[in-house]
């Protein structure tokens, strides 16, 4: 399971570190890019400390995964490499340093039913997993969006510049609620106490990560804006509304029914089967467009961690 997390989270740092180059903070703590000025002004659209934000969210993933390894090595066991993997291109625009990455995010199909999951105090996807939550922007999970600006060409129009650093931060939060669910999940199937500790100690910060974005996401300005290169559209819609299931204000866990809908309901996080997680996270993030462009030998080898992590039996009553 540790493993897996420790991929999960090299991904995580991967994607993080390209927003960080171009709409983040440039320090020593997370170093790269040079910031790219356009992009961070339609990303500061949402909050003015979303640099701030992305910079501390990239070095959170990158000590996750550096601890993990290390953690993994310590104990005799192996590590996780996915070197050999970065072969995508990222973005050339200003800002950019230019490198090979594992994750692409100009190919983008977002799932942003979180947003309604979240809300919604009569279903709980673990009791009712054929309920379909709508989607908070339903543009964007069709079709493939940039999130960040492929070239300097996409940072020429306001509104498309804008429409990217809105999908981004859907983007952030989709993520982020995969890495809520992912812990507490994986958590039921600990035997070692120290492993349980572990990641019951990590997942509580993509939860923090989670609601983060969730408020921030809610500030995406409305608007309609074609994609230039590919013809795509996409649509971000008005948030502020008088719909529980909607209302951009409504960021913590509304309570639903939780094991039995003969219980009171409760607030929790939702998600949290354990049968299937990891390979679950791994269709999720393929479905997204994340690994469009990778080889077949990198879905063996995710596919492999994902297998062995479902696998992990807990040993104790």
């Amino acid at each position: 399971m540790l493993r897996f997390a420790a991929a999960a989270e090299i991904l995580e740092t991967d994607f993080w570190v390209q927003y960080n180059e171009l709409g983040g903070v440039q320090d020593h703590e997370v170093p790269g890019g040079t910031g790219n000025p356009r992009y961070t002004d339609a990303i500061e659209v949402l909050d003015e400390d979303m640099p701030v934000y992305i910079h501390d969210n990239t070095d959170d993933e990158n000590t996750h995964q550096s601890f993990l390894n290390a953690y993994l090595a310590s104990q005799g066991a192996d590590t996780v490499n996915l070197n050999p993997f970065r072969t995508l291109p990222g973005s050339s625009a200003t800002g950019s340093s230019g490198k090979l990455r594992l994750t692409n995010l100009t190919q983008l199909t977002i799932d942003t039913s979180w947003w309604t999951r979240y809300r919604n105090d009569k279903h709980n996807p673990d009791l009712d997993p054929n309920f379909v939550f709508p989607q908070a922007v339903p543009t964007l999970g069709v079709n493939q969006h940039t999130a960040i600006p492929r070239t300097d060409a996409d940072t020429t129009d306001p509104n498309f510049l804008q429409a990217i650093a809105n999908t981004a931060a859907f983007h952030f939060a989709t993520i982020e609620q995969g890495g809520t669910s992912l812990y507490p999940a994986m958590a039921q199937r600990a035997t070692s106490v120290e492993v349980l500790r572990i990641l019951i100690s990590i997942g509580p910060t993509e939860t923090m990560h989670f609601q983060t974005w969730s408020d921030k996401a809610g500030n995406a300005p409305p608007l309609t804006a074609v994609d230039p290169v590919t013809g795509v559209s996409v649509t971000f819609p008005d948030l502020e509304v008088d719909n529980q299931n909607f209302n951009k204000s409504l960021i913590m866990p509304e309570p639903c029914p939780f094991l039995s809908t003969d219980l009171p309901r409760c607030s929790i996080i939702r998600p949290t089967e354990t049968d299937g997680i990891a390979m679950g996270v791994v269709q999720f993030l393929t479905d997204m467009g994340l690994f469009i462009g990778q080889s077949s030998q990198f879905f063996t080898v995710l596919a492999e961690l994902a297998k062995e992590a479902d696998e992990a039996q807990r040993g104790c009553n």
